[in-house]
């Protein structure tokens, strides 16, 4: 059996300086706790130079077949450790003098560590260890800031990641009862000859782990409360490191453990990802929350990741494409999330008006980051309420009206309602004071008979 530790440098970085941050920041002061934020940077820095090393080598298995290193692990190392690293410098600023500023750097390290587990693990077990291990620091950085948006965001990720995670163990217990292993490779031709009906159940309740960790539907929930009720550097680390563990897992797991003949899963990805895909898209699309439309944007982006999933048996692309694509993903998220931590008090898409004239560099890397969203920022105000009062008359029928081209008190008026009946396109600005009292029932004309003078707000 293969039980050598150098090609597991990367991983072992990360649990030594989680280890050694967390009791050395017992014994440091609040005002040196930076301390362990730059052993987890160089941690992490260290990582990524073994990693590129072990990334030259050819691939190989470590502790028997358990552990996988090859190049969808050693993607995902660069990746997930490079982005561990953006984050810890994203968060110097609002957790940089933190009471517990150890625990913050400790909980990054181990979710991040549990994603490449994730990414490399070629046993059913280790499958679900590592799905443990970046699941349960999330919860707390979720929580982390102790306020109420953060503990309702940190309720709903824990309750819906423990649900989903008894669901993973169960298939995980279905599919080692049939297949007697839990061994990708041996499980490939035993579950050839398994009962199908199980093995397919067992395939779904592993999935659904596998999705909550990509924040795919059906799975999805979590994303939007925990992106927006976590701070900026939190929610671009929830958004972005756990979806590339699990969809590269996803991915080893489809291709080495389950054969085809036993379970249509290229069919079953494929729906999922036209499900995530489209809800992604149509929920963003009524956002006005900054974060909340990132959030959706990241479940749309799961989908276009599953669908390179769902062809992994028939294209020899289809791997490197998911790699490429996740890594792209993982810049372009960090970026967006990078330009709203640098912007902490503009929350809705409003706030971002102008921010090439206030900020013309967050704007530029908004710009190259998100170029699809830049369509829902354009969205017209919510129609006035027509709702009657008790009480009151009926409200009048709808006018058509014109645009009004004229200004109002000297500067320019954008748009005016104007009764189409009306002869005059002055527009006359409205007085301050209380609304005007509601017109008697009938036609919409004034006491004289003649239509009513045109006005309009500047």
């Amino acid at each position: 059996m293969n039980e050598q530790l150098g090609p597991l440098v990367p991983e072992i970085a990360l649990a030594a300086s989680a280890v050694a941050g967390l009791l050395a920041g017992s014994w440091l002061p609040r005002d040196r706790q930076w301390v362990i934020r730059v052993l987890a940077i160089a941690a992490c820095l260290a990582g990524l130079a073994a990693a590129g090393v072990a990334a030259a080598r050819a691939a190989t298995a470590d502790f028997g077949t358990s552990y996988a290193i090859d190049v969808a692990t050693s993607t995902v190392r660069v990746v997930v450790l490079a982005a561990t690293v953006l984050v810890l410098c994203l968060s110097a600023g609002a957790i940089g003098g933190h009471p517990r500023e150890t625990e913050f750097c400790v909980l990054l390290q181990l979710a991040a560590l549990g994603t490449i587990v994730l990414a490399g693990a070629n046993d059913l077990l280790l499958l679900f260890a590592g799905y443990l291990l970046a699941s349960i620091p999330g919860y707390a950085l979720a929580g982390f800031r102790k306020d109420a948006p953060g503990t309702e965001a940190a309720l709903k990720y824990y309750l819906i990641g423990a649900l989903l995670g008894v669901f993973m163990l169960t298939g995980i217990t279905l599919l080692d009862g049939a297949g007697r292993t839990t061994s990708y490779p041996i499980l490939h031709t035993a579950l050839a000859a398994a009962p199908h009906g199980v093995v397919a159940a067992g395939l779904v309740a592993v999935l659904a782990g596998l999705l909550f960790k990509a924040g795919a539907v059906p799975a999805h929930f979590w994303v939007p409360d925990v992106t927006d009720g976590t701070s900026a550097p939190v929610a671009a680390f929830l958004t972005t490191v756990p979806k590339m563990g699990a969809l590269a897992a996803l991915l080893r797991l489809l291709i080495t453990a389950i054969p085809a003949a036993a379970v249509d899963w290229p069919l079953l990805i494929a729906v999922l990802a036209a499900a995530t895909m489209t809800l992604g898209n149509l929920a963003a699309f009524f956002q006005t929350s900054v974060k909340r439309l990132l959030a959706y944007s990241t479940i749309s982006q799961a989908g276009y990741l599953l669908m390179a999933v769902a062809v992994a048996s028939r294209s020899g692309l289809a791997t490197r494409s998911l790699l490429f694509y996740l890594a792209a993903y993982a810049a372009a998220n960090l970026g967006a999330f990078a330009v709203v931590a640098a912007l902490p008090h503009a929350a809705t898409l409003a706030s971002y008006r102008g921010l090439a004239r206030r900020h013309p560099g967050l704007a530029a890397v908004l710009a190259v980051c998100l170029p699809a969203c830049s369509s829902a920022s354009s969205r017209s105000s919510p129609p006035p309420s027509t709702a009657a009062t008790p009480g009151s008359p009926p409200s009048p029928s709808p006018t058509p009206s014109r645009p009004c081209s004229t200004t109002c008190a000297g500067s320019p008026q954008h748009s005016c309602a104007i009764p189409a009946a009306a002869s005059s396109t002055r527009c006359a600005p409205l007085a301050p004071g209380p609304p005007p009292a509601p017109m008697p029932p009938g036609p919409y004309r004034s006491p004289s008979g003649s239509p009513p003078a045109p006005s309009c707000r500047c």
